[in-house]
């Protein structure tokens, strides 16, 4: 009787031992309560907190979470309405706070993202909350984190996951965006007609100064050689006048042959001219070539006196009766 007695109360003691006996796993923690007081937090690991008088109150993730917002009608600024959703990321920080500060944590963070989001939302216009959506987070993140410090929660991160405009204004943005970009692809033509038209120009413009250039210079170049051809001409004259003078009127023959022989070279030079007739005979042009002949020879210094080659002696034809 005895021995029942003890390992009834061996099996008691063991019992109760194990009832005693808390473990938390890695990543939790639990509030341990004392009649229904808080008194303590059990950390991860072995704990032992005497039966009946001790119990654990709550057990509180104190890992990263994340907590999907569902989609929300919201109307912006310019009245148009949008549907949206999001994705919160938060931690909780103090264990007491979040099992004792509030009464359904999870409930509460969505509630809270949800009213925020309208309220930043509806303050911008439709263009601003469909570029702007880094802005839209980032005060988000202040104000929700601002809310939620007291309850022992670290917001981490606030993400908008999509926006979407109804389809009527969706259709609209798509006309007017093609506006835009038709308008900008007619400026671009425009403005290459007017780079092309200003460089034909430019090239024009480069071209008939290029080409007055040539001609000034070879207007130039012309002068030039008529200026040296008349100083030629000049001194030629000079020359010729100066030997008349001294007596030799050789000389004369220069200018007459010169004349002369230009003559027969248009003579000869003419398109239109088959057959050439010299209205001066031959013994004229020999006459002429002998004073140029002699001209040259005076101005070689040769002392010889120089007379022209006679003209031959045509013999005289007899006629019929002589």
């Amino acid at each position: 009787m005895e021995i029942s007695l003890l390992l009834l109360v061996l099996i008691v003691v063991i019992i109760y031992l194990f009832a005693s006996i808390k473990i938390v796993r890695q990543g939790y923690e639990y509030t341990v309560e004392y009649f229904g007081r808080f008194t303590s937090i059990a950390r991860p690991g072995f704990n032992f907190y005497p039966a009946f008088l001790y119990r654990v109150g709550r057990k509180v993730n104190m890992m990263e979470q994340v907590l999907d917002i569902p989609g929300q009608e919201i109307i912006t600024k310019d009245n148009a309405m949008i549907s949206t959703d999001g994705v919160v990321f938060f931690q909780v920080l103090d264990a007491a706070k979040a099992a004792y500060e509030v009464s359904d944590l999870y409930n509460a963070i969505l509630n809270l993202v949800t009213t925020n989001l309208r309220t930043v939302m509806g303050s911008m216009d439709l263009d601003e909350t469909l570029s702007k959506r880094d802005e839209i987070n980032a005060r988000l993140l202040v104000v929700i984190d601002d809310a939620t410090t007291p309850w022992g929660v670290k917001i981490t991160r606030i993400e908008i996951k999509d926006i979407r405009p109804p389809q009527d204004i969706v259709n609209a943005m798509a006309r007017q965006m093609k506006a835009e970009r038709e308008k900008r692809a007619n400026i671009l033509d425009a403005e290459g007609a007017r780079a092309s038209e200003i460089l034909r120009s430019e090239g024009e413009k480069q071209g008939q100064i290029l080409q007055a250039e040539g001609r000034r210079e070879a207007a130039f170049r012309d002068a030039e050689a008529r200026e040296r051809e008349a100083e030629a001409e000049a001194k030629a004259t000079k020359l010729v006048s100066e030997a008349i003078a001294s007596g030799n009127a050789q000389a004369i023959n220069y200018f007459i042959a010169q004349d002369y022989v230009k003559a027969v070279e248009k003579f000869a030079t003419s398109p239109n001219a088959k057959t050439i007739l010299f209205p001066v005979e031959a013994t004229q042009l020999i006459g002429t070539l002998g004073g140029i002949g002699a001209l040259a020879k005076e101005a070689l210094g040769d002392s010889e006196t120089f007379s022209p080659p006679s003209p031959p002696v045509t013999p005289k034809r007899k006629g019929p009766f002589e």
